[in-house]
């Protein structure tokens, strides 16, 4: 059984005419006739018997009709979902991220990105930049966010620059405008990242750096924590400009300059594993999304 002979028959159904059903269909009345004759050879029952007004249905056309317009209906749903795929539109779509990348980029890149594929299906998944690189070359996940990392089997694409910035609680004496040096950070209590944080190894050659040990009093894994202990005034802390731009914008931490040190800066790309083949059409998309608002996300000078 055949599209175009229910197509053919639901036309001549609708119009009542083998001739005006032809034309609906663009072809010509003998090519009609023989798909609407080969549909009922097919079915071994009469869909139509002729009168002299045109074409009446039987009762066995009656009956098929229902079904066969489901069958038409459900095609052409099928036929829009494969043109939803191939436009990036529908879907799956499994992205990995770390901690800030998940917390304060990729949901503005996933609504940037929904607004116009509302038939994906989102997975996120998130862990530190070397766990979310595994998801990638293990192909848990399509695409990565996560700090440069050199590996051969991946491709990138730079998605923005993360600053690390000192924010002290409100009040606190290094918030007076001046900017601070390493050094005087020596002497305060301070919250760093676990140890399974790149940030941790960030802060710490920065202290290096600058030949100074720093007096910690707690380590955390998780950048909101970190900074409702610095406005609880448990300590200072190093984190993410991005992290933080909302808080200090609302007066509930206090941004504070360093002197004499270089900034403490990492690259966030997104990472695609390079065997995977040509991207499906939602990756292509979500990756153009990305590349998109990069433009408009902290970069290197």
């Amino acid at each position: 059984m055949l599209l175009a002979q229910v197509e053919a028959f639901l036309e001549v159904m609708r119009l009542g005419s083998v001739s005006r059903a032809a034309d609906a269909l663009f072809v010509s009345q003998p090519t009609l006739t023989a798909r609407v004759k080969n549909l009922e050879a097919e079915l071994g029952e009469a869909l139509f018997v002729r009168t002299g007004r045109g074409l009446r249905p039987t009762e066995a056309g009656r009956a098929f009709q229902p079904h066969a317009e489901r069958a038409v209906r459900a095609l052409q749903e099928g036929q829009a979902v494969i043109s939803e795929l191939q436009r990036g539109e529908a879907g799956a779509l499994v992205v990995g991220a770390a901690p800030a990348a998940s917390t304060y980029v990729l949901p503005a890149l996933l609504r940037r990105f929904m607004a116009h594929a509302s038939g994906v299906q989102l997975v996120v998944r998130t862990g530190h930049s070397e766990e979310v690189l595994h998801m990638v070359l293990q192909d848990e996940v399509q695409v990565g966010l996560v700090r440069s990392m050199h590996h051969p089997d991946v491709e990138s694409v730079p998605v923005y620059e993360d600053t690390l910035v000192l924010v002290v609680p409100v009040g606190h004496p290094f918030a007076d405008g001046r900017g601070v040096g390493i050094g005087d950070m020596g002497s305060e209590p301070l919250i760093l990242f676990d140890r399974t944080s790149s940030y941790h190894e960030l802060t710490n050659a920065l202290f290096r750096q600058a030949g100074v040990l720093p007096h910690s009093v707690m380590e955390l894994d998780n950048i909101e924590a970190a900074k409702k202990m610095v406005e609880q005034g448990l300590g200072i802390a190093l984190l993410p400009e991005i992290a933080v731009t909302a808080e200090v914008a609302a007066g509930t931490l206090a941004q504070v300059p360093l002197v004499g040190a270089s900034p403490v800066r990492r690259h966030i790309v997104a990472v695609r594993r390079r065997s995977a083949g040509p991207a499906p059409a939602v990756v292509r998309r979500f990756l153009a999304v990305v590349a998109e608002a990069a433009a408009e996300l902290p970069h290197p000078g």
